[in-house]
């Protein structure tokens, strides 16, 4: 992820506090160093890490924490306070319209990922039960309707699109057909530039000038680290904007971006993209991602992935058939295909407490679930249901049939032995709490050949 190097300087940081007992002035001063020699590291404005690391200064001497027996901890917490701060406090939310449709008009350098985003957060906002509408406004990049068309089939929201008209014009006449058609969201696709120039801002003008745009969306790459916090500032400079898009943060890239946005700004992150498919887009949660940068975890990040990628029936039917040991390959079947729905493997397990400094150096192979995947529907339905039939000429076919050996097809077997001889033992009341807890997340408890 985005912010693994800070972390890990963080936590050396605060590890050297916690070996201290009772803190004095200049070891606090010690620490505050090191986490703005991390935070400029990591990308972070020069004046945000400064005034960060001086207000936390200021704070954990001016409240007396250094004679607490705790001190260390309480640190912790300021620093974590202070990063829910620095990125916002409260999460920002979509304002929204009186009289629909409520239209969000995107914009941002061209190559920013505005087009893929658009369609993102059409498919999230359809997902919490809304009617959105993809609108092509971006008339000169060359096949830039025909990519909206294809992300917003993918997503199954309607693209309305007018060619190569005036910009301005299609989104006054989607506003109109939004109303008819009854879509209470409409997104502008606006056309990015390679550099912020008067044209691109003159265009993104008279948009706002005819039509009511509710929301101004920045969509920023995260990926070209500081020079993202100066494109936020040269367009809101120009252009009222409401909130920004961070693209990418979970590549390998330094996270700068998030921590200086708002203080450059003064404008909220609103959402983040976290992965390359259409379902890896999040709403930004200051006081979540302050956690996940100390190394805390994010669960209620976690759950929200699973309540969205999970089919809530098949669930609470595997937590049954987990609590009667009934569960067989076909449900694990099921559950790895839930779990693949959720994005790359080791992000999805790095939002668990204390799951993410393990993962750091352990190379997660998402291929494993497409080979486990493999295995499972080479055999028949019989051989699925009933395990035990699989004698050694049947492994045989399934290997070949699977493109994987007899030795993987063993693994998986055993494996799932293990797992089934652990249900048995959880028939108690805490162990179908359990157990019903596994169904509901979509995802067994047991990975079969990741050997951790």
């Amino acid at each position: 992820m985005a912010f693994d190097n800070l972390t890990d300087k963080l936590a050396a940081a605060f590890k050297r506090l916690r070996s201290k007992g009772k803190l004095t002035e200049s070891d606090v001063k010690e620490a505050m160093r090191e986490v703005r020699l991390a935070l400029l590291e990591a990308d972070v404005n020069y004046k945000v890490a400064k005034d960060f690391t001086n207000t936390v200064a200021e704070k954990c001497i001016g409240e007396k924490v250094m004679e607490s027996l705790t001190a260390p901890q309480m640190v912790i917490k300021i620093v974590r306070d202070e990063l829910v701060a620095l990125m916002g406090g409260d999460q920002a939310r979509l304002k929204t319209s009186d009289k629909i449709p409520t239209v969000i008009m995107m914009c941002g350098l061209q190559g920013s990922g505005k087009t893929t985003h658009s369609a993102k957060l059409a498919k999230l906002l359809k997902a919490q039960g809304h009617r959105p509408m993809l609108v092509a406004c971006d008339i000169y990049r060359p096949a830039a309707i025909q990519q909206l068309k294809v992300v917003g089939e993918q997503v199954s929201v309607p693209v309305f699109e007018k060619g190569t008209q005036k910009p301005e014009k299609t989104a006054l006449e989607a506003v109109k057909y939004a109303r008819d058609y009854g879509h209470d969201y409409i997104i502008l696709d606006t056309a990015g530039r390679l550099h912020i120039d008067t044209e691109l801002m003159a265009e993104l003008d008279r948009i706002t000038k005819t039509v009511e745009v509710n929301n101004i969306l920045l969509v920023v790459d995260s990926m070209v680290g500081q020079d993202a916090v100066n494109i936020a500032k040269a367009f809101n400079d120009q252009l009222p904007i409401d909130g920004v898009i961070l693209t990418k943060l979970d590549g390998d890239t330094r996270g700068g971006a998030a921590l200086s946005v708002r203080a450059v700004t003064g404008k909220p992150i609103m959402f983040a993209g976290v992965g390359e498919k259409l379902s890896e887009f999040e709403e930004f949660h200051p006081d979540r991602m302050a956690s996940r940068i100390l190394g805390m975890g994010d669960m209620l990040s976690l759950i929200e992935r699973v309540e969205q990628q999970v089919d809530e029936k098949k669930a609470l039917e595997a937590a049954k058939r987990l609590e009667e040991n009934k569960f067989d390959l076909n449900d694990l079947l099921e559950q790895f295909q839930s779990l693949k729905k959720m994005g790359p493997l080791k992000n999805v397990l790095g939002m668990i407490p204390g799951m993410e400094k393990q993962l750091r150096d352990v190379d997660v192979d998402d291929r494993i679930m497409l080979r486990t995947e493999a295995i499972i529907t080479s055999m028949t339905a019989r051989e699925r249901q009933k395990p035990e039939l699989l004698n050694a000429s049947r492994k045989k076919r399934i290997a070949a049939g699977s493109g994987t050996t007899v030795e993987d097809v063993n693994r998986l077997i055993k494996q799932y032995e293990q797992m089934k001889k652990m249900f048995k033992s959880m028939s108690g009341k805490k162990g179908k709490k359990a157990l019903s807890r596994m169904g509901g997340m979509g995802m067994p408890p047991g990975m079969p050949g990741m050997g951790f």
